[in-house]
């Protein structure tokens, strides 16, 4: 039989395992049970080496739900949370997210879904490189120069739409809704909807450029 586990992990005195609970059932989830880290660093301990993460490998099994408030529960950077979910997804978890009600099916239904879900994950991953190649950069005083006197030179044109809005569409996608139906409730146009979900990647690494900056 499939179960429900909700992983929660707290650093600070301030924040509480029972809220992440408590936001997890008002979402809607039904826990069958709760796996913890308490007072640990997300940054800096990765989960694999975390109590509580040792236990989620060694219990989740084909057919489970692994619940979590964000995604970055499950490790210290977007490269390290993409590897972690493959991990899960590969073992046929399914990950599904409080925030955002983000689901990564480990088991699409079609190549489609499969793509989008992937895709998901490949956004994460661009953020982070995106992050590390903006740093690199931002030591050479040339480029750091030029982009204060242009500081839109580099990027190309702004995207109409938000990361929250790239990922609700690659879920709606994913859940077989169309693309009129989802620029509807997402505030788009069908044009760009439809644009976006022809090469969700790209739409990601261009959004990415302009997150980080």
């Amino acid at each position: 039989m499939s179960r429900t586990i909700l992983y929660a992990r707290v650093s600070t005195a301030e924040q509480t395992i029972a809220h992440q609970r408590t936001q997890a059932e008002a979402a809607g989830f039904v826990i069958d049970d709760v796996i913890e880290d308490v007072g640990v660093s997300g940054v800096q301990v990765p989960l694999t080496e975390r109590e509580g993460g040792k236990r989620l490998f060694d219990m989740l099994r084909d057919g489970d739900v692994l619940v979590c408030r964000w995604i970055d529960r499950l490790g210290r950077n977007y490269d390290d949370i993409q590897k972690n979910m493959r991990l899960f997804l590969e073992r046929g978890v399914t990950i599904k997210t409080v925030i955002n009600g983000m689901t990564f099916d480990a088991k699409p239904k079609d190549a489609m879904g499969k793509a989008i879900r992937d895709a998901m994950l490949s956004f994460m991953s661009a953020m982070a490189e995106a992050q590390a190649a903006a740093s690199k950069e931002a030591q050479a005083a040339g480029i750091a120069h030029a982009r204060d006197a242009s500081p839109t030179k580099y990027k190309g044109r702004k995207p109409s739409f938000s990361a929250e809005q790239l990922l609700e569409i690659g879920q709606l996608s994913q859940q077989g809704v169309g693309n009129n139906e989802i620029a509807r409730r997402i505030g788009l146009s069908k044009f760009s909807v439809s644009r976006i979900l022809q090469d969700i990647d790209a739409a990601s690494e261009k959004l990415a450029k302009w997150e980080l900056n």
